[in-house]
Formats: structure tokens, sequence, C-alpha cells
């Protein structure tokens, strides 16, 4: 049986003429953490959005969990496993933890007096903490609504949101670019705990150091392509800067970079 959970085969998306991903080959195997790193405009955000099913690919192939996938939105990309935190967050401010890790997916009870149906609060909030507990992540009052909390506890919120689903693949999409250090640490300290626990992830940063302290591998996009892929204990900061730059290329990506 085969460890691959993502893979996408030439995968490819043009806006009119502008061609914002070109051709992208790209693994993830189970367990591993991979990060994705270019300048902006590299087409690291066109990507992930062509494998959430926020936007269709131009052609190319998507395989998730063993079988080829085609989502027709994000709605499919989470009900198959795949897990989204943007910068952006998508979370209701005027509801609390629960409501809006079970936003869109509420539980329900009395399911059988047919169209009359109630949510099922208590599970909600069992549930809730559960997912808190599985990421680390510590929220004092589940039942504060979102506004009242700091910039950091409300990305954990967008992770926990993660687990509470039991995702097969976690994307992060510059997740602590707007915190400070003691929040960007415990959202660091949810992503350690997501590789003990062998949940494979692709996070999407500028951050050399947390890149470099957090994940396996390296994928490095530029111009709408992948230009190298690197293993993290076979590179530093500074190659991987040449790669973003264009002063390197890897061989196998040289002709492909010249066209």
């Amino acid at each position: 049986m085969s460890d691959i959970i993502l893979e996408t085969r030439k995968l490819t998306k043009h806006y009119g003429g502008v061609h914002a991903l070109q051709d992208a080959n790209f693994t993830l195997r189970k367990g591993e953490h991979v990060a994705i790193m270019g300048d902006n405009g590299a087409g690291k955000s066109t990507f992930v959005r062509q494998i959430t099913g926020v936007e269709q690919p131009t052609r190319g192939e998507i395989h998730f969990d063993g079988k080829p996938v085609q989502f027709a939105g994000p709605l499919d990309a989470r009900e198959a496993g795949i897990e989204a935190v943007f910068q952006n967050l998508a979370l209701a401010d005027d509801l609390d933890v629960s409501d809006n890790l079970f936003l869109g997916r509420e539980k329900t009870k009395f399911d059988w007096l047919g169209p009359f149906r109630f949510l099922d609060y208590t599970a909600m909030r069992n549930d809730t903490i559960a997912a808190l507990e599985k990421t680390a992540v510590k929220i004092p009052n589940i039942r504060n609504t979102i506004q009242n909390m700091s910039g950091g506890q409300r990305q954990c919120v967008a992770i926990a949101r993660t687990a509470t689903f039991h995702s097969k693949l976690t994307i992060m999409d510059e997740p602590t670019a707007a915190l400070g250090v003691q929040e960007t640490a415990q959202v660091e300290n949810i992503i350690r705990t997501l590789k003990e626990q062998g949940e494979p992830l692709i996070l999407i940063s500028h951050n050399m150091r947390q890149v470099m302290d957090l994940v396996d591998r390296i994928v490095v996009f530029r111009r709408g392509r992948i230009c190298a892929n690197l293993r993290k204990e076979e590179t530093d900061g500074q190659d991987v800067v040449a790669y973003i730059t264009g002063a390197k290329t890897q061989p196998e990506y040289e002709v492909a970079e010249a066209l």
C-alpha cells in the first residue's frame, strides 16, 4: 500500500495569458511535513487553491489518499479530509469556539423527527474540548466569542478545527505572519504536536527559521514552477534563498525553468 497521501502531476493554472502555475509535480507522504517557499507571486497560493478546490486547474491531475480527485469546491476537499488554515482564518467573530469549529457541519439530535432537528450543543462542546486537547491548544473559556480573543487564540481555534474532523491533511498558509513571539511559539507547538501524531502537513511560510525548525522537506516555487525539492538536513537558509531568487536551480528543473 502506498504511503503517498497527496500527489499532483503537471498541475497547471492559467488566468488568461498569465501562467500562474505550470506543470507542478508534487508528492507528500503520510506523516511528512513539507514547507512551500517562494517569493510573492511565485505560485504558492495558486497551487494551494487548486488542491483545496477553491479553483479548478487548467490541466493536470490531483491524487489524494490513493485515488484521483477533482474537487468541485472547498467543501468537497474538506469532506475528503483536507483542512486548510488560510491567513484570513474564515472565523465568525460573533460565535464561540464550538460554533466556529462546527460552522456548516453542526451536530444535531432527534433526527428521527424528520425536518425538526435540534443542535446538539453538548456533543459539539465535548468534541471541541477533545480537539483542543489533541492539538494542545489552550483556550481558557470555549464559550468566549472569537472577537474577544487574541490573534494567537484565533489562529489556534482555526487550527483546532482541522483536528475536530480528523483531517488526513492539514494545510497552513502563513499561520504566524501577524502574530507576536509568544503566540507564534504556541502555533509552532501545535505543528509539532501534529507531527508527533503522524499527521501530514503543508506549511506555506516566508519565515526561514520556522521552516528549518518544523519541516522535513522544502519545495521552492519560482515564477509559477517548482524549482527545487530539498531535504531539510541537506540544505540551509542561504541555499534556499538562492533557489528562491533564481541564483540556483536543481538540474532536474533546469529545462523547465528555461522554457
